[in-house]
């Protein structure tokens, strides 16, 4: 790819209003959930901030943010030096910037690229849906024990029952 072609593509990259994010902010509206898109007034400029949960939700492009782990975080061949600043300082902004929503009260929620890929998207959605209805139980007073690190058994709606 020619230097010219690469300019080309990196312009047409968009920081707002992608895919993903559409994808999830078409999710929540279908759902119930109303939300501000880009709040200037929140450290980050959080992707969706649902202000009855006092809750934001960041949906990152793996790439940019250094998605750790992911096959779609691969550091560039050239200009390695550069990019490899860039991300990490894209990564300590967003450090920074989650610490300070929740100095100020609110619940966070990064949502990466790679989880909104076909074979994920559902199960990803799903378990956003499970952590604001959590949020949203919780800021009512509701006393809750439940564990996200326990994945949970998928109970039918007419199993058997033995007598």
């Amino acid at each position: 790819m020619t230097p010219q072609q690469r300019s080309n593509c990196m312009r047409r990259i968009r920081s707002k209003n992608t895919r993903p994010e559409m994808l999830v902010r078409r999710f929540l509206f279908s759902h119930g959930f109303r939300y501000r898109i880009h709040a200037k007034s929140l450290p980050g400029t959080p992707d969706l901030a649902i202000v009855g949960l006092h809750t934001c939700i960041f949906i990152n492009g793996c790439f940019w943010h250094g998605h750790e782990g992911c096959s779609m975080y691969k550091i560039p061949q050239t200009h390695v030096d550069f990019w490899t600043r860039k991300i990490e300082r894209n990564k300590a902004r967003d450090h920074k910037n989650l610490l300070a929503l929740k100095a100020q009260g609110w619940h966070t929620i990064e949502i990466w690229e790679c989880q909104l890929k076909p074979k994920e998207r559902e199960r990803t959605l799903q378990g956003l849906l499970r952590t604001l209805n959590y949020i949203a139980l919780e800021n009512q007073g509701a006393k809750l024990t439940y564990d996200f690190d326990v994945e949970e058994e998928q109970n039918l709606a007419a199993e058997d029952v033995e007598s």
